[in-house]
């Protein structure tokens, strides 16, 4: 069906039994197995979403000439409606996982009190530890990070360096990165992490054009991403782990009808990454979407 469906749309085969038929109005992705074809559209509004499913539908039961098929499709969702992670699956995961210590539950509490709603930016302890583990995992000795916030991720990051290990952590606001600091001394890693304020870009656009660094997060301002992936892969070294954090946006960028520019801006990096070859990728379901891209 998607190679019948070329001459009115762009298809494109994904592999194992995946492809995906895009519309002017929307999308289709489908993913067969032996028992069924789920389908799944998109498109920006509720009439253009229902066109696509018409279209969609009329397909499948033209091809279906050996057998009686039934097209269900359930009730249009939001994007932002979407629960990447069930209250269950959370609350399971957070008590199997190593604690995170004194220290960061000590600075998880200082962000909140002060800084009120905006400590939603901080990473969970989960997304910590997975640094810290991607971090040891890597042998990285040189990193650096765009977006350190209250400087939770840095300290996971920093105390999973080597003793002479270097993270250059770049943000733009001092008030914010003033609450790191006397926990990144208690830590012990103060002496690793060179903390630059300003805008990161100019900060990665000052550096040599050369690969220095052995592991890098961004988790910063999402409509710069593109430019910051674009800055950091050839600073990385061959087999140096880039990390990703909030690539689904909360669900937004999955759903066309949000076409804000950080949507847009993610979902640009996001197939950059995936098409990059100079880079393997995955993309994890953690917490709101986690890339892991290992140069090669």
């Amino acid at each position: 069906m998607i190679s019948h469906m070329g001459h009115k749309a762009d298809v494109e085969h994904t592999g194992a039994g995946r492809g995906t038929i895009t519309f002017r109005s929307g999308a289709c992705s489908l993913a067969s197995s032996q028992r069924e074809l789920v389908l799944i559209a998109a498109a920006v509004d509720l009439d253009s979403l229902i066109g696509v499913q018409d279209v969609i539908t009329r397909h499948l039961l033209r091809f279906a000439t050996q057998e009686e098929i039934r097209v269900d499709w359930t009730d249009p969702g939001s994007g932002d409606a979407l629960e990447i992670v069930a209250p269950a699956v959370d609350d399971y995961l957070r008590a199997h996982c190593t604690p995170a210590g004194e220290l960061l539950t000590e600075l998880a509490e200082t962000t909140r009190e002060a800084t009120g709603r905006a400590a939603g930016m901080q990473v969970t302890a989960d997304e910590g530890a997975l640094l810290e583990m991607l971090v040891r995992l890597s042998g990285a000795r040189r990193a650096i990070e765009i977006g350190v916030f209250t400087g939770y991720s840095s300290l996971c990051i920093a105390r999973a360096l080597p003793a002479d290990g270097y993270l250059l952590a770049c943000d733009v606001s001092s008030e914010w990165t003033s609450i790191a600091r006397p926990y990144w001394r208690r830590a012990g890693v103060d002496d690793r992490i060179d903390l630059r304020i300003g805008p990161a870009l100019d900060t990665l656009r000052a550096l040599p054009e050369e690969p220095a660094f052995d592991f890098a997060f961004i988790d910063a301002d999402k409509g710069n991403y593109p430019r910051y992936y674009e800055e950091i892969v050839p600073r990385l070294a061959s087999g140096g782990l880039l990390v990703l954090d909030n690539v689904f946006l909360g669900g937004r960028v999955l759903d066309p009808a949000f076409q804000d520019d950080d949507h847009q801006a993610m979902r640009r990096v996001n197939k950059a990454l995936s098409r990059d070859g100079r880079l393997d990728v995955v993309m994890l379901p953690v917490r709101d979407g986690v890339t892991l891209a290992r140069k090669r």
